[in-house]
């Protein structure tokens, strides 16, 4: 399980690509190594995945197929930095909303607009259009992993504002225009709004009949 709140920030040293699998390596802050050990789930740029490899402060992972099917870890190179976060206990904090690590789709970044105080709106659009249902203003979405707020949403637009402490100890603030944000929906939203439509769905058939 994992909240949205990142841990820090990580720099790609290593990339081994064979057919549909990568493998890769971190060098994670120092901080984040106590306790850390083999299997153990990390959550990177909010995909949840397993330890293969621990040397010192470098930390190793394998990505599948469907995981770089739907995230933007395909598009891992070296120098890159992905957002950290390790897994939480059920005692823990929960500073931002509950989520899987589960990527459901990615978004593009269309445009960032710098406001005052050192704080940006970036509006983005959804690769997979069909989960814009699950998209409210002022709901929960996870972008690379950060727990954030939706804004405003335009038809198959919608955007989120960065704080300047967002913009501080995430990848946020290396994003331009054109960038590939992985998106995680909240999980909640989508089974209420999944349960409403078997509802209406039901009572429509039950018309019919």
């Amino acid at each position: 399980m994992f909240t949205g709140i990142i841990d820090g920030i990580a720099k790609v040293v290593l990339i081994k690509r064979k057919n549909n699998f990568l493998s890769f390596v971190i060098q994670i802050p120092c901080n984040l190594l106590l306790n850390l050990k083999l299997g153990a789930s990390v959550s990177n740029n909010g995909c949840c995945l397993s330890i293969t490899s621990i040397s010192g402060d470098y930390i190793g992972f394998d990505v599948i197929s469907e995981t770089l099917r739907c995230s933007n870890l395909s598009f891992l190179k070296l120098g890159d930095f992905v957002n950290i976060e390790r897994s939480k206990k059920f005692s823990d904090e929960i500073g931002g909303h509950i989520l899987s690590g589960h990527i459901s789709t990615v978004a593009e970044c269309l445009d960032i607009v710098d406001l005052d105080f050192n704080s940006q709106l970036v509006y983005c659009k959804l690769r997979d259009l069909y989960l814009m249902k699950y998209i409210f203003h002022k709901g929960f979405i996870s972008i690379d992993g950060i727990s954030l707020t939706v804004g405003n949403i335009n038809k198959d637009v919608f955007c989120f504002y960065l704080i300047p402490d967002t913009l501080l100890k995430t990848t946020m603030k290396q994003k331009t225009k054109g960038s590939i944000f992985n998106i995680e929906i909240d999980y909640s939203t989508q089974v209420i709004v999944d349960t409403v439509e078997k509802i209406m769905h039901h009572q429509s058939y039950s018309k019919l009949i």
